[in-house]
């Protein structure tokens, strides 16, 4: 059975989620969707004194290294490990490491035959993939593909509501550290790259930016009555709806990048893990008239996709390897057969030839009979060595 193992490596948080229905290639509808296992950390690493990293863990005593997730933050921030120096890309690869050691360790197929996919942010240069890749490399993790974040989630949402008409989505990805917007291509002959324009990021959006807009205003009511201030914090979904509002801003700018318009736009893809409350969706179900969907779990939509990825590529590995074994398996047989059948063929074109001299020879001893001739025949070789000749009366 495929297995496919999809990694999520965010800002603040990391997602790793496991898909392991069967066939990635079976029809959708009546099949039985199996949700993918998903296992949620955060982002930050440490190493104890062995050089041994531990992903999501704030140790008690030392430091924990944060905020390497996001290459294109050109930050300073580098690890000294024994006599290496690890840079942001190595960071993410190191968690990237951890986090399939741990996702298999259990697992029965301990990494045999498992697809695993890696995302990065779509508006990643190919400088910055290049340097994640090798970083992957490095780690001896040459078999995980890398993969867009809004592709993984429209993967996911073809593999849930598909098949899919041919059509634009609008990945709206609401994380804890920013939103981004990206226009996918889905349905049936999408191209290898579906993403349309460009993808745009925003930092004034996410769950940091909301929490501390939340502080602000809870921060504005001090000196007020406990009534005033107990009304001013209970306000948080009028607060997120004009936040999630102004975030449209970021949407249309999108549009405008691709040179489309929300007309051309069929449906509305929510993912990231300041995206659960259900205001989020209503807000830009109301603003933007287009069909909005979301995950139960936002925030593993992602890896939930890069997982189906996964799968389906074990499966494609599966059937090529099943169709080569087979191959050279009929070449096998084949070759025996042919093998066995030359020397029959040899042995039956033999047989036909000394049929043939036996007969030219019983011929002769036939025709010189009737004449009286007597003779001898030496079968070895078939020349006459006697010849005597016999009166005729």
């Amino acid at each position: 059975m495929a297995v496919g193992l999809g990694l999520s490596i965010g800002t603040v948080n990391t997602v790793s989620a496991l898909a392991e229905e069967g066939s990635a290639k079976a029809p959708p509808g009546p099949r039985k969707r199996l949700r993918p296992q998903a296992i949620t950390r955060r982002t930050t690493l440490s190493f104890y004194s062995t050089g041994v990293a531990r992903v999501g863990m704030i140790p008690r005593h030392g430091r924990a290294i944060t905020e390497f997730a996001d290459l294109t933050q050109r930050s300073t921030i580098r690890a000294r490990v024994g006599r290496r120096t690890l840079s942001p890309a190595n960071l993410v690869a190191t968690v990237a490491e951890c986090v399939i050691r741990e996702a298999l360790h259990d697992h029965p197929s301990r990494g045999a035959g498992v697809g695993i996919a890696l995302t990065h942010p779509a508006r990643y240069t190919d400088e910055q993939v290049g340097e994640l890749r090798a970083a992957l490399d490095a780690a001896d993790l040459t078999q995980v593909a890398l993969v867009a974040e809004p592709v993984a989630a429209a993967t996911w949402l073809e593999a849930d509501r598909g098949p899919l008409m041919p059509g634009l989505a609008l990945v709206y990805d609401l994380g804890g550290a920013g939103l981004d917007v990206t226009l996918v291509r889905v349905g049936v002959g999408r191209p290898c790259n579906p993403i349309v324009g460009e993808s745009l990021r925003s930092t004034e959006f996410g769950g940091r930016a909301f929490g501390a807009r939340c502080a602000e205003r809870a921060g504005a009511g001090h000196g007020l009555p406990s009534s005033s201030i107990t009304e001013s914090v209970a306000d948080v979904d009028e607060l997120r709806s004009a936040h999630i509002k102004k975030s449209l801003e970021l949407v249309y700018r999108c549009l405008r990048t691709a040179d489309v318009t929300m007309a051309d736009v069929d449906r509305v893809l929510v993912v990231g893990g300041a995206a659960r409350p259900v205001e989020v969706a209503q807000v830009l179900a109301d603003e933007l008239a287009r069909p909005v969907i979301t995950a139960p779990d936002p925030e593993r939509t992602i890896a939930d996709g890069a997982a189906i990825i996964g799968r389906t590529a074990a499966a494609e590995a599966e059937a090529d390897a099943e169709a080569e074994a087979g191959a050279s398996a009929d070449q096998r047989r084949g070759g025996r057969r042919r093998g066995a059948g030359r020397p029959a063929a040899a042995r039956a074109l033999l047989l036909s030839g000394r049929a043939k001299r036996r007969l030219a020879r019983g011929a002769v001893v036939t025709a010189l009979s009737l004449v009286g001739v007597g003779l001898s025949v030496v079968p070895s070789d078939g020349v006459i060595v006697g010849l005597s000749q016999v009166g005729v009366r």
